[in-house]
């Protein structure tokens, strides 16, 4: 939560978008040694959002509530089939149909380990306080591991299909009770651009969801050009950058390579991160910038422009048709300006946005007085209410 996801995602371009080819392989995480995560050998048979195999979870930092994980079937940005885990937590009281949040964490990470379905239980996720605000409203909360299996941070529009199988998952897992519950979506920052490429891709993507609207903040709208404005300089957090440069080699391998550009240190700090969490990420590459871990001329490649661009909203051309919360502070490092442009094209298609400015406020700021604004806003959605809109 209080790491600039601005820094980390100018590095991720500016690291990998003048990338020639290679051969070389990316460099995958550690598999998760739990077996729960393993996909099975017949999981093209089944559709995206089906539930693969469940399990409770314990609930000592969530009192009064039930947890299961899901493993379920959904699809990668090549269209394949993968397997990826939702984290289901429900309220006490409150019977079926309740309505149900799916909330994208932040995740700066490239470790199968950090993924929410394990930082949830362990301590280690700074947002976690916030979902009993979210539980003691009587919701229930699906939280996905929205990096995928590969935990491939900086692929968006992997987080947006991922987020909205993790849905469907949790919607036909018949014990939580949820199958006709009215759904709403919130994210900050990393977890924001997943929600914010969840509902742009639901009109066609997961069209029978009952999505009611979705709250989102920090959003980094466009991970080129933040670069531009943000990735030529030597910075406390390159490291995250170099990550999500990493995390999109996953996603894309064969068309984003890093082999070719990396001269010795960056081999050793793609070496040293490669099943990495965020402190030891941010550690590892601190104060470095790309001259440190890059070599020879970049030359701009077709391919890589591509792959930026369908992971940026600005440039993606899906619409959500439901009601939007954005917020942003105007002192944000993420440009607050960008989100202003794309909220326009938003209302220019008839989606209800409320776009709230918070003066003064950066990127770490900016979440403390937008949540509650943001939870007050799904409860308003929940509730049938009209939606605001400054459009």
């Amino acid at each position: 939560m209080r790491r600039l996801a601005a820094v980390a995602l100018s590095a991720t371009v500016a690291s990998i978008a003048y990338a020639p080819p290679a051969t070389a392989a990316p460099i995958y995480p550690i598999p998760d040694g739990d077996a729960f995560y393993w996909a099975p050998p017949d999981l093209a048979a089944f559709q995206p959002g089906d539930v693969l195999r469940s399990r409770p979870m314990p609930t000592d930092a969530y009192p009064g509530a039930t947890a299961w994980q899901l493993l379920f079937r959904t699809t990668n940005s090549q269209n394949a089939p993968i397997a990826a885990v939702t984290t289901v937590l429900i309220s006490a009281g409150g019977g079926n149909d309740r309505p149900l949040v799916s909330y994208q964490p932040i995740i700066n990470s490239l470790g199968t380990q950090c993924a929410p379905s394990h930082s949830l239980f362990d301590g280690s996720m700074d947002e976690a306080p916030a979902l009993n605000l979210l539980l003691a409203r009587g919701w229930a909360l699906a939280i996905p591991d929205h990096l995928g299996p590969t935990s491939a941070f900086g692929a968006a529009q992997l987080g947006g299909r991922v987020t909205l199988d993790g849905i469907r998952a949790a919607k036909r897992f018949g014990p939580a009770g949820l199958g006709a519950s009215p759904v709403g979506l919130a994210g900050y920052s990393g977890g924001g651009m997943a929600t914010g490429f969840a509902v742009a891709m639901a009109p066609d993507y997961a069209p029978e969801l009952p999505i009611v609207g979705a709250a989102q903040g920090g959003v980094p709208v466009n991970i080129g050009k933040l670069a531009r404005d943000l990735g030529a300089m030597p910075n406390p957090l390159f490291g995250l950058g170099f990550a999500a440069a990493m995390g999109l080699e996953r996603e894309y391998p064969g068309e984003i390579r890093l082999e070719r550009i990396l001269n010795p240190a960056g081999d050793a700090l793609e070496a040293q991160i490669a099943n990495a969490c965020s402190s030891e990420i941010i550690s590892a590459g601190a104060n470095r910038s790309f001259r440190d871990v890059f070599s020879g001329a970049m030359d701009a490649d077709p391919d890589t422009v591509r792959i930026l661009h369908e992971n940026s909203l600005e440039t993606y051309p899906g619409v959500p048709r439901v009601p939007i919360y954005q917020w942003h502070g105007t002192a944000d490092e993420v440009n607050p300006w960008l989100v202003r442009e794309v909220t326009g094209r938003y209302c220019a298609a008839g989606t209800p946005v409320l776009l709230d400015l918070i003066p003064g406020a950066d990127h770490n700021g900016a979440i403390y007085t937008g949540a509650p604004r943001a939870f007050n806003y799904l409860s308003d959605r929940f509730a049938g209410l009209p939606a605001p809109s400054n459009c």
